[in-house]
């Protein structure tokens, strides 16, 4: 199997493991609303920060190009959420499922989370920065290879 491929689909499976134990350890539903009650702390954590660390945990492990596949992980593990609260489980007592719309816009919220993680790990971690590699270092050392005019 391509080396690449296999890190890519190992940073894939960390990102939706860390993703999945974070829901459960904040205790947080995204697919749920009750009310003003909803928005607490644990619920902005759930959105942005747990998104964040799974981006900087794909880029560390895959590398450069991890800020594409950065995004992916949160986005399977709110689709699965959803659906297990929509087809097996139901809605607890007191609370409703949020619509489509406003679903969608939580989890585009998380995906971003996860593409500024992905981006941030690219550069902190991986020292990338620009289009090619090996042309400018995040350092801001001199190049490491010349540009071809």
């Amino acid at each position: 199997m391509n080396p690449r491929l296999l890190s890519g689909l190992l940073a894939f499976i960390a990102g939706v493991v860390l993703n999945y134990l974070g829901d459960r350890l904040l205790g947080v539903k995204l697919e749920l609303y009750s009310g003003l009650s909803t928005f607490s702390f644990a619920w902005v954590l759930d959105v942005f920060f747990l998104p964040f660390l799974v981006g900087l945990l794909v880029a560390w492990i895959f590398g450069k190009g991890s800020k594409w596949l950065s995004y992916f992980p949160p986005l399977l593990v709110r689709c699965v959420s959803y659906a297990e609260i929509f087809y097996i489980s139901g809605t607890p007592h007191g609370s409703n499922l949020n619509p489509m719309g406003w679903w969608g816009f939580y989890v585009i919220l998380a995906m971003e989370s996860a593409g500024i993680g992905g981006i941030l790990g690219e550069v902190l971690i991986k020292n990338v920065y620009g289009r090619s590699t090996g042309i400018i270092s995040a350092k801001g050392e001199e190049p490491i290879a010349e540009k071809e005019a």
